[in-house]
């Protein structure tokens, strides 16, 4: 989405945050270049107080969101920032080639882009778009692994299961 060229990135950098199935979305939308982009979705608890998107592309995001939580199989289209390195990159672009209920390892990631699982681990906590590079939707070879760099039972391991369970995938790993 463009913006006019009055209008500035104070005036475009926004962040809200709205309701999901697991806790709350927190969504960030900036100015890139003159076009408005997603840049970060974060994963929050249910007590981080709501906030309703200012802009048309944070309203979009959220419509979006809402979409897929009601559809697992609604695919996202949306301007997201470019970020990340050369390997986050291809790992992330690895992930968004899994699809809707299936799952793959870390292992099986790293062996396909010539890398290691640790990194491969390491590129998904620093996922700055989780739902639209789903990283949940990459586990261990024992099991449901970690997320955004939890090992241990928690509420980004919750929401891991939550979506994987969404999606259809969780039954396939019990």
């Amino acid at each position: 989405m463009a913006l006019s060229k009055n209008q500035t990135l104070s005036e475009s950098a926004r962040y809200c945050v709205i309701d999901a199935p697991f806790g709350r979305l927190g969504i960030l939308t900036e100015l890139v270049d003159g076009s408005l982009m997603l840049s970060k979705i974060d994963y929050l608890s249910a007590r981080a107080s709501l906030s309703k998107p200012q802009n048309e592309l944070a309203k979009e995001v959220a419509k979006q969101c809402k979409a897929y939580f009601q559809d697992p199989h609604f695919q996202f289209e949306l301007p997201i920032k470019p970020l990340g390195t050369a390997h986050q990159q291809k790992v992330w672009k690895r992930i968004r080639e899994i699809p809707v209920g299936k799952a793959s390892t870390y292992g099986e990631i790293a062996s396909a882009i010539k890398s290691g699982a640790r990194a491969v681990g390491t590129a998904c906590g620093a996922n700055p778009f989780p739902l639209i590079t789903p990283c949940h939707r990459v586990v261990s070879a024992q099991g449901i692994g970690g997320f955004m760099k939890e090992n241990s039972p928690g509420l980004y391991r919750q929401i891991k299961i939550w979506l994987l369970k969404h999606e259809g995938v969780l039954s396939v790993l019990d």
